[in-house]
Formats: structure tokens, C-alpha cells, sequence
């Protein structure tokens, strides 16, 4: 049986990503094989359709399945069961809990506990807590509460709190996401740009999808369940914003976003957007920033998830050694928004 907290397409997001912040939350069962793993597991990744997901050891052996012997997802250290404890805390807490209060519930000292949940999750408890109470803010939002209602009902005692953790930026609700866009409204348009035909598309959140040389058919198979809706004057003017963004490109932080990921590919991307204009990363460098440096090809592929070319500038990440690496969009576009820009990087 499928984890219920979490569903098939949100756990397999994890698991592409190696997402270890849901290592002990589900097991991955993969039936060809007769072996369940964890999420982060570092061995090739299965065919989806090979795929089933536990919410325990227990239940993927009841099924005949055995466990993994590279990542050995029957095995929980105490460091997993204490975050797993802790997230579940959290999940439930009415008022944020202090770092002290959390770690003793489990066991361990503040400062130490601090570093065991960021390295497992990619945020710090109060930042984990912040970010569910958006989610689930987005969640009512999505369902028809009004704004006052929803922000009050996700646990936040002000809506100034709510801004200062959304930093001014509200996204579908994860399940609309997961369903193609189920019951959204997302306006599009193809415009011309130095770079190439581009793509743009947002909901009345923020954009949703930028990219190059796709046009409504790829929109279309992202977003199936959504009700497309080219241009509108509202969107017109973010349209304009958006371009002028690509044309010169810079600091678009102030353009609305609305993305949706795993924690560990949302933590990517808050790190890709703290790059200055001019400067560059390398992979490892954004691993290491987001409390993985072990991750170093999971950050590659969490870039790789990103929707929004340019606003969230995974073109500043290249290859440890200068080169530029890949890009989604060709390397062309890749080497032109970097020069644009003043980065400096090996042909």
C-alpha cells in the first residue's frame, strides 16, 4: 500500500531527485527486481512503471520484496528517527516550537540537532515549518478560503508572517500541480526575444513555465488538466516584465514564481536565486550550500527540474573545472545569458 501522506507522483519526484529528506517517510519497491530502497539510494534509477511505493520496510517485505544491500533501507539510525520524530512535531505544532524544546523532545542538543535536520532535510526546522504552513496555505487558497482565512488557518498568528515566509510569492497548491493543473487557470504566450521564440506561462500566482522554443502543445502536455488561456491584459504586463528580464537579464527575484518541487529541489532553487548576476556555481558549490555535499548529482538533476529558465538562474551553474556543462535550452543560450550578464567561464 501506497504511503498516505504522500502520493505516487510526489514520491517519485523524491526519488528522482535522491531526496534524502524522505528517507524513512517511504520505501521504493521495485518489482522487476524484488528489492525496496530508499529514496536517496544512489543506484540507477528503476522504470516508473517497475515502481511501488511502502510506507515501511515492513510492509514492502510483506509483499516478498527484500531490501536494498547498497543503501539498506531496513536499517533507521538514530539521526533519521530522531528527524522523522521531529518532522512529525512539526507537522501537528500549533505555534513554532523552540530549537530547544525539539531537540529535546528527541534527544539531542540544539546546535547538534540543528545540523542533523538541515544535512537530512535542506532547511532547519523553522524553515521546514514555514515552508509547510505556505503549502498548506497555497492548499486553501486553492479550495476557496479567502486570503485572511487561509493564512490564519496555516498557522501563521499575522499575514505579515505569511509574506515574510512566502517572501511575496504564492504557488498553486501542490495537488494541482501533481494533477496537471487541475481546476488552474494559466495564461500563455509565444513572443520573439534575441534569444529565440520563448514561452511563457503563469497562473494568477505567477509564472508557471518559461522556456524556449516550446509553444502551446508542450504547455499543454505539462499542465493537461488546466484551462489554457493565450495573452490577457494582466498577464501582459508580467509579460513585459518577463522579457525585459531575458533581454537584461539580472536580479528578477521581484517577479512572482509559481513552482513547485521537493524540498531538497525547492532548497536548489532558493540557492540558485541567491547567485549575484555575473557570478557562477558549480555543482558542488550548490550542494554544499544547501547542507549536501554529498549530493552533488542530485543538485545537477534539481536543476535540471527547474520551470522557469532565467527568473530562477540555473544558467549560473557550470562544471567545477569552469567549463559550462549542459543546458536544457542549448549551449548557446547559456554562454549568451552568462555574457550578458559578465560571468566568466572556460569555452
Amino acid at each position: 500500500m501506497a504511503t498516505p501522506t504522500l502520493d505516487d507522483d510526489r514520491a517519485w519526484q523524491a526519488v528522482m531527485a535522491r531526496d534524502r529528506s524522505f528517507d524513512g517517510r517511504f520505501v521504493t519497491g521495485v518489482l522487476t527486481t524484488g528489492i525496496y530502497c530508499r529514496p536517496s539510494c544512489s543506484a540507477r534509477h528503476p522504470r516508473r512503471e517497475n515502481v511501488r511505493f511502502f510506507t515501511c520496510a515492513r510492509e514492502a517485505e510483506a509483499e516478498g520484496l527484500r531490501p536494498c544491500l547498497r543503501c539498506r533501507p531496513n536499517e533507521v539510525s538514530r539521526d533519521e528517527a530522531a528527524v522523522s520524530r521531529a518532522i512529525e512535531v512539526l507537522e501537528q505544532a500549533e505555534e513554532t516550537p523552540a530549537l530547544a524544546e525539539l531537540a529535546g523532545q528527541v534527544g539531542y542538543s540544539p546546535a547538534h540537532f540543528q545540523r542533523v535536520f538541515k544535512r537530512a532535510v535542506g532547511l532547519s526546522p523553522a524553515q521546514f515549518l514555514r515552508a509547510r504552513r505556505v503549502e498548506r496555505a497555497g492548499e486553501a487558497l486553492s479550495a476557496g478560503t479567502s486570503v485572511t482565512e487561509a493564512i490564519y488557518e496555516a498557522g501563521f498568528a499575522a499575514s505579515s508572517r505569511f509574506y515574510e515566509a512566502s517572501e511575496g510569492r504564492m504557488g498553486m497548491a501542490p495537488s494541482a500541480w501533481r494533477s496537471g493543473g487541475h481546476g488552474v487557470t494559466i495564461h500563455w504566450a509565444v513572443v520573439p526575444t534575441t534569444l529565440g521564440e520563448m514561452l511563457v506561462a503563469a497562473t494568477d500566482k505567477g509564472v508557471c513555465r518559461l522556456s524556449f522554443a516550446e509553444g502551446r502543445e508542450d504547455l499543454a502536455e505539462r499542465f493537461p488538466k488546466a484551462e489554457l488561456v493565450e495573452g490577457g491584459e494582466d498577464f501582459a504586463r508580467l509579460l513585459a516584465d518577463v522579457v525585459s528580464a531575458v533581454e537584461q537579464p539580472g536580479d528578477s527575484r521581484s517577479i512572482p514564481l509559481d513552482v513547485q518541487g521537493t524540498a531538497f529541489q525547492e532548497a536548489v532553487w532558493r540557492e540558485l536565486q541567491r547567485i549575484p548576476p555575473g557570478e557562477t556555481r558549480s555543482y558542488a558549490q550548490i550542494a554544499a550550500a544547501v547542507g549536501k555535499p554529498g549530493a552533488v548529482r542530485a543538485a545537477g538533476s534539481a536543476n535540471g527540474a527547474n520551470n522557469v529558465a532565467v527568473l530562477i538562474p540555473c544558467h549560473r551553474v557550470i562544471r567545477t573545472d569552469g567549463s559550462l556543462g549542459g543546458y536544457a535550452y542549448g549551449i548557446d543560450i547559456k554562454r549568451e545569458l552568462l555574457r550578458r550578464e559578465g560571468g566568466q567561464t572556460k569555452e
